[in-house]
C-alpha cells in the first residue's frame, strides 16, 4: 500500500473546486483544508476526514480513499447548501483529475448526509466520495 498519493489527490480536488466558476459564484474562495481561525464566511466548503485502505495488486501500489467534503451554511433552510453540494458532486463525479503523483483511476460520489447543527440556522452537508489511485513512483 502507499499513502503517498494522498496529498496529490487532495491538491487535485482542491484545485478542481477552486477553479470552477460556477462554484466560485456560490462560495467565492471559501474552500478550506481546515476552517481558519477568526471570522469565517456564513457559507463555506471544507475538505474533511479521509480513510484510506490498501488496493495494491500485482501491477503495483494503490489505495482507495474515502473522503468527506462538507458544506457549512448559516443560511435558513437547506436550499443554498444543497445547491453548493450538488455543484461539488457534479464537478467531482467521474472527474479525471491530474495528480502530481500517481494516477486517479476513478472518483465517485457515495452518499451525503444533510443535517441541522444545534438549534440555530446552521446547516451542514457531509458528502462522501471514493477515489481509487495508483502510485507510479
Amino acid at each position: 500500500m502507499s499513502y503517498g498519493v494522498s496529498a496529490a489527490l487532495q491538491g487535485a480536488i482542491y484545485q478542481a473546486l477552486q477553479g470552477d466558476t460556477a462554484l466560485d459564484a456560490l462560495v467565492g474562495n471559501a474552500i478550506y483544508d481546515a476552517v481558519p481561525s477568526g471570522a469565517i464566511p456564513d457559507t463555506y466548503v471544507v475538505l474533511g476526514a479521509e480513510t484510506v485502505v490498501d488496493r495494491s495488486d500485482k501491477s503495483g501500489a494503490g489505495a482507495e480513499h474515502r473522503l468527506t467534503i462538507s458544506v457549512q451554511s448559516d443560511e435558513a433552510g437547506f436550499a443554498q447548501a444543497k445547491e453548493i453540494a450538488g455543484r461539488i458532486s457534479d464537478l467531482l463525479q467521474g472527474a479525471d483529475l491530474p495528480l502530481a503523483r500517481g494516477r486517479l483511476v476513478y472518483l465517485n460520489f457515495q452518499r451525503a448526509v444533510a443535517r441541522r447543527i444545534g438549534t440555530g440556522n446552521q446547516r451542514r452537508i457531509d458528502m462522501r466520495f471514493r477515489a481509487r489511485v495508483e502510485d507510479n513512483s
